[in-house]
C-alpha cells in the first residue's frame, strides 16, 4: 500500500525479530484503522477485548497483541523472520555471548 503525498510512507522495522515501541500504529485510532483494513472481525474482537480489560497491564497486553498482529499481517520482513525461525533457518548465538552483551562486556554484532 503506497502512501499519499500528505501521508508518511510506511517505515520498515529496524529489526524484524523485535517490534519496538516506535514501530507500527502509535494511537488507538491508528491501531483500529489498521485492524479494520486487515479484517473487520479482528477490529471487533480487539474492541471487545479492550472493553473487558482492566486498566493498566491488561489493556497494555491487549494493545501489544493487536500491534503484533498488525506487524505480522502487514510487514513481509516480519512474516519472513517468523517463517525462518520456525523452519530453523535463523543464526542462533551462544547464550554466553548474549550474557556478555547484557553485562556490557560483549558486542551486539
Amino acid at each position: 500500500m503506497s502512501a499519499l503525498p500528505h501521508e508518511t510512507p510506511p517505515r520498515t522495522y529496524a529489526d524484524p525479530h523485535r517490534i519496538e515501541p516506535a514501530d507500527g500504529p502509535q494511537t488507538l485510532a491508528e491501531l483500529r484503522a489498521a485492524l479494520a483494513v486487515i479484517d473487520p472481525a479482528e477490529l471487533v474482537a480487539f474492541n471487545a477485548r479492550l472493553d473487558t480489560a482492566r486498566f493498566g497491564v491488561d489493556q497494555d497486553q491487549v494493545i501489544a497483541e493487536a500491534r503484533h498482529l498488525v506487524a505480522l499481517r502487514t510487514r513481509p520482513e516480519i512474516a519472513a523472520a517468523v517463517a525462518d525461525s520456525l523452519a530453523g533457518r535463523t543464526d542462533a548465538r551462544p547464550v554466553g555471548e548474549l550474557l556478555a552483551f547484557l553485562d556490557g562486556t560483549g558486542s551486539a554484532a
